[in-house]
């Protein structure tokens, strides 16, 4: 979804009409990305990436049928087996519910959000029939948004830093709550071949990555989004190393991770108490740093790191 919101904003600007498309609810379908959805300009060109384009030409027959009715929303079922699959290059089957709605009917705040990478919800209410369809927008970072059960459920989901769309009851309709959460930045504090197997890592996860050595800059890094700041603290230099572990520990950051030995690990953390930091804080520093995989490669241990992030961005044990 994020990666539709300067096309979205575009045309807004342009006055151009157009329909979103999503799923509402789907089983099946194998692993795919949780937040995928496509634009339909009037033109019926798709835009975005939905199940592989299994189903472009229905989606784009239904937001023409969608247009012309008149109406905000539309919900169609669709769904791809046997030979269909294979030429979509999907894992299996499946089927779904894709909700459509005119994109004028979407918050321009949404995509504003999306673009600057912030967190947000899109909490869509459709009525009875499913051919109707309000959304509002949470915006995590100004605090503002309905109170709800619904929002409730997208801030909890929020917390987890992980996209995806959930559906609740809500009266005789629905509530579609879709949470694009800010994109998890690794902060990477140090240099060399771990710093840059890190970087391609989250690359290949989707994820921003910035290296550095700076003290200064790390702190800027981390102060300009912690809730999506995750730190991998790499360097041994005294003056570096225990100062940014307790910015990260102070400043609210989900994960935070430091690289070292036993004496090194000894050394700042006593740094750390010194600096009046409770014991009880520090152990939310990761270290021995990264999942234990079976790592013994520098590329192994990237990805080791990089998987005990992940699961703590996910809230697991």
């Amino acid at each position: 979804m994020r990666e539709l919101a300067g096309t979205a904003r575009q045309w807004a600007a342009e006055g151009r009409g157009g329909v979103l498309a999503r799923p509402l609810t789907e089983r099946g379908f194998g692993p795919k990305r949780p937040a995928d959805a496509l634009l339909i300009d009037a033109d019926g060109r798709c835009h975005g990436s939905l199940y592989r384009g299994a189903f472009d030409r229905r989606l784009t027959e239904e937001a023409a049928a969608l247009t012309a009715s008149g109406r905000t929303a539309r919900v169609c079922a669709v769904s791809v087996h046997d030979d269909a699959v294979r030429r979509a290059r999907l894992t299996c089957g499946g089927q779904a519910e894709i909700l459509l709605q005119r994109l004028s009917a979407v918050p321009a705040r949404w995509w504003e959000l999306l673009a600057e990478g912030a967190d947000a919800a899109l909490l869509t209410r459709l009525d009875a029939p499913r051919t109707g369809a309000v959304s509002t927008v949470l915006d995590a970072g100004a605090g503002t948004g309905p109170s709800d059960a619904a929002a409730e459920q997208a801030r909890a989901l929020m917390a987890r830093h992980r996209a995806g769309r959930e559906t609740l009851p809500a009266g005789d309709g629905v509530v579609l709550i879709e949470t694009c959460p800010a994109v998890p930045h690794l902060v990477i504090v140090g240099a060399g071949e771990l710093a840059e197997l890190l970087q391609a890592q989250a690359r290949l996860l989707e994820w921003r990555a910035t290296a550095t050595e700076d003290l200064a800059r790390a702190r800027e890094l981390i102060a300009s989004g912690p809730a999506a700041a995750c730190v991998v603290v790499l360097s041994h230099e005294p003056d570096v190393d225990a100062p940014v572990l307790h910015t990260a520990l102070t400043g609210g950051v989900p994960y935070v991770g430091a690289l070292g030995s036993r004496h090194t690990q000894e050394r700042r953390t006593a740094a750390l108490l010194a600096a009046g930091l409770d014991e009880e804080l520090l152990r939310a520093v990761h270290g021995p740093i990264g999942l234990d995989l079976g790592a013994r490669t520098p590329a192994e241990t990237a990805l080791a790191i990089c998987a005990e992030v992940l699961t703590a961005l996910a809230g697991k044990p």
